[in-house]
C-alpha cells in the first residue's frame, strides 16, 4: 500500500524509534536488530484504520426491540437505555470496542463518542484507551436539539451549547497532539442534523478551525434523515453542510448513503470525506452508500465498523471484505473486470483509505517515514488452505480471521493472536455484568 502499491515477496522492514525507515527485501536489510521479529509464512499489511465507531454500543448488541427496527427507530428504543450509563461504562466498553478492534486488524480507532450522561466523559475514554495500545481519534461529539424543541434524542441527553462548547475547547487542549506519531487527537464531532442546532453546528466548526482539528458527524444515513433536513431546513443534507461551514479537507461524513452525483463532485472538489460503513447499513436497512462513485470521483473513503449496537461486531478485516461484497453487488449486472471492487481497493480502503479520511499522512502504508503500524496474518490457517495463490486476496476473498500481530508503533498489541495489552477474561466478565445493569435499571 506504499505509493507505488508494491507487493515484496520475502519482504521486510526496518523501524526506528517507532517509524518505519527501511523496507524492502528481506537479503537487502539488516539481519541483527535490538528485536527481530520473524513473519516467516505470514501476509503483512498495513495496520487498519477504523474512521467511524460508537465504542459504548457495544453494551447493547443484539438488544430486544431494537433488533429489526430502522434508524430513527432503533434510535428511539435504546435513547433511554444509554442515558443510564456512567463513567464506568464508557471505560470498559471503550476497552471491549478497541480489544475486539486490535484482534481485527486495526491499528488507528475514531470513536463518535456523543451523549455524555450522569458523571460520563470523553477523559474517561481517552484514558481507557491507553492501556490498549491503538491509537485514537477521539470526539467529542454532542447533542443539543432534545424531542421538545423538534429534534429526535429525548431531552434528558442535550446539552446546552456554551458546556458542549467550553468541554470541547477544553479536550483539545488537554489531550490533542497533532504530531507525526500521535496516539490521541481530539475531534469536534456533532452527532447528526436530527440531534443538534445549527448554531451549535457553525460554532463548532468555527472552534475546530481555530484549533486546527478535524470534524465529523453523521450525515445522508436514511431516507428519513433526508425528509427530516428538507422538512425542518428546507434543504438536502449536503446542502445544510455547504450553508453550516461543514465542508472541506477536515471534514469527513458517516454513512453518505443518500448523496447524488451533484453532491458526490462538490464533496470531492472540496476533498470532504466519508466513512464507509456497509454492515450498519445492511444491518438497519438504510441502504447502498454509493462508494465507486466517491474512489471514482477521487472523495476521501475509508472504512467504518460503525457502532456495535447496529453491526453488531467491531471486526474491521471482516468490513472491508463486507465493502467488497457490497460493492459488487450495487454493481451492474453481469459486470466484471474493473468494474468490480477488488480485494486490493477493499485493503486500501481499510489503509491508505482511512488515513486520507482522519487526515493522517503518518499512517496507512508500509514505507520510510510512516509510523511502524502493520498486522500479519499466519497463512498455514485452515481458512486460506488453496487460497495461497494469492495471499494479498485471500486476506478479503477467505473467510475473516483475527489477525497472529498488531504492531502500533513498533509496539507489541497482538502476538500470537492474543491480546497483550490486558487479560481479556475479567474485562469480557465486567463489561457484560455493565451491560446487564444497563438494561435491567
Amino acid at each position: 500500500m506504499d505509493g507505488e502499491r508494491r507487493e515484496i515477496p520475502d519482504g521486510a522492514m526496518l523501524v526506528e524509534e517507532g517509524f518505519i525507515s527501511r523496507v524492502g527485501p528481506s537479503e537487502d536489510l539488516p539481519d541483527t536488530a535490538d528485536e527481530v521479529l520473524d513473519l516467516s509464512g505470514h501476509l503483512v499489511l498495513p495496520g487498519f484504520i477504523n474512521t467511524h465507531h460508537h465504542f459504548y454500543q457495544t453494551l447493547t448488541r443484539a438488544v430486544p426491540g431494537a433488533q429489526d427496527a430502522g434508524l430513527f427507530d432503533w434510535l428511539r428504543t435504546l435513547y433511554p437505555i444509554w442515558a443510564r450509563m456512567t463513567a464506568e461504562h464508557v471505560w470498559v466498553s471503550t476497552q471491549v470496542a478497541l480489544a475486539e478492534l486490535a484482534l481485527s486488524g486495526c491499528t488507528t480507532a475514531f470513536d463518535h463518542l456523543y451523549l455524555f450522561p450522569n458523571d460520563s466523559r470523553l477523559d474517561d475514554e481517552i484514558e481507557a484507551a491507553r492501556e490498549i495500545g491503538l491509537r485514537l481519534h477521539a470526539s467529542r461529539g454532542s447533542m443539543s436539539l432534545g424531542e421538545s424543541d423538534g429534534g429526535l434524542p429525548p431531552d434528558s441527553v442535550v446539552e446546552t451549547d456554551s458546556a458542549i462548547l467550553a468541554d470541547t475547547q477544553r479536550l483539545i487542549e488537554t489531550y490533542h497532539d497533532g504530531r507525526p506519531g500521535s496516539m490521541t487527537q481530539v475531534v469536534v464531532a456533532p452527532c447528526s442534523p436530527f440531534s443538534v442546532t445549527t448554531e451549535i453546528m457553525r460554532d463548532s466548526a468555527a472552534l475546530a478551525r481555530q484549533f486546527g482539528v478535524t470534524m465529523h458527524t453523521h450525515l445522508a444515513e436514511t431516507m428519513d434523515e433526508e425528509e427530516f433536513c428538507i422538512s425542518t431546513y428546507g434543504r438536502r443534507p449536503i446542502e445544510l453542510m455547504e450553508d453550516l461551514d461543514w465542508m472541506g479537507d477536515d471534514v469527513w461524513f458517516a454513512h453518505s448513503v443518500f448523496i447524488n452525483d451533484s453532491e458526490i463532485q462538490r464533496m470531492s472538489g472540496t476533498r470532504t470525506g466519508v466513512a464507509h460503513c456497509p454492515s450498519s447499513n445492511m444491518r438497519l436497512a438504510s441502504g447502498i452508500a454509493p462508494v465507486r462513485k466517491y474512489l471514482e470521483a477521487g472523495v476521501p473513503t475509508g472504512l467504518g465498523v460503525d457502532g456495535s449496537a447496529s453491526n453488531d461486531g467491531s471486526h474491521l478485516l471482516g468490513e472491508a471484505r463486507m465493502a467488497m461484497l457490497l460493492a459488487r453487488l450495487d454493481a451492474a449486472p453481469n459486470q466484471s473486470g474493473g468494474g468490480l471492487m477488488t480485494a486490493r481497493t477493499a485493503i486500501e480502503l481499510a489503509t491508505r483509505g482511512g488515513a486520507e479520511v482522519l487526515r493522517r499522512s503518518d499512517l496507512g502504508s508500509l514505507e520510510p517515514g510512516k509510523a511502524a503500524d502493520f498486522i500479519a496474518i499466519d497463512l498455514s490457517r485452515l481458512e486460506y488452505a488453496g487460497a495461497l495463490h494469492d495471499p494479498v486476496a485471500a486476506a478479503m476473498l477467505a473467510a475473516p480471521v483475527n489477525v497472529d500481530f498488531n504492531y502500533v508503533g513498533g509496539r507489541p498489541v497482538v502476538v500470537n493472536g492474543e491480546l497483550v495489552t490486558m487479560e481479556l477474561e475479567p474485562l469480557i466478565e465486567r463489561h457484560n455484568q455493565l451491560a446487564a445493569t444497563l438494561l435491567d435499571s
